[in-house]
């Protein structure tokens, strides 16, 4: 796993080979972060990243200059590689928890200006997400919910959606809260 660019940049870190998680392509999300500097001015943005798997989206919005990341994952093994490259890095903006994401909506602690979310492709609730972050208190007024999926969902139709990108397989559908 590489850190695109920023403060972190270049910087490898070796992700397991038991990990289930499936990390965001480099070509993925580099193009992901290309696009959110439209949207986004890094150095003022709280940023939530649900469903973390190795951190590799956490480790980009905090290199990027993010003042505060929330990292939320739920596997203990993937937690704990997260936690040590945060201690490696002596990064302290970022907030990891070892919880349930989609418990961690429920609850609706925020708000935050921008908010991903990788979850499984296979999870049952996940054409659920959209509904459930806006729904939630999470994102702030304003503030820009982004969507990994695979290619077999589509959530154009909703009134809160702003595009959709596509790179290989990897699919992200863009939200914004009025």
């Amino acid at each position: 796993m590489r850190v695109i660019t920023g403060k972190y940049k270049g910087r490898h870190f070796d992700v397991p080979r038991t990990f289930k998680a499936r990390p965001t392509t480099d070509f993925a999300k580099e193009n992901l972060f290309n696009v959110l500097r439209a949207y986004l001015d890094f150095e003022a943005t709280r940023a939530l990243d649900l469903f973390a798997g190795t951190g590799s989206i956490t480790l980009e919005l905090l290199s990027r200059g993010c003042p505060t990341v929330v990292s939320v994952e739920r596997d203990r093994q993937h937690f704990a590689f997260i936690t040590a490259v945060l201690r490696y890095l002596d990064d302290r903006t970022c907030l990891p928890l070892c919880t349930d994401a989609l418990r961690f909506i429920e609850r609706g602690s925020g708000p935050f200006d921008f908010i991903f979310a990788d979850p499984p492709y296979t999870l049952p609730e996940l054409p659920e997400l959209p509904d459930r972050v806006m729904g939630s208190r999470l994102l702030a007024p304003g503030g820009l919910f982004v969507l990994e999926h695979g290619k077999r969902h589509s959530f154009d139709t909703r009134p809160d959606f702003v595009e959709h990108r596509s790179y290989g397989s990897v699919n992200f559908s863009f939200f914004r809260r009025p």
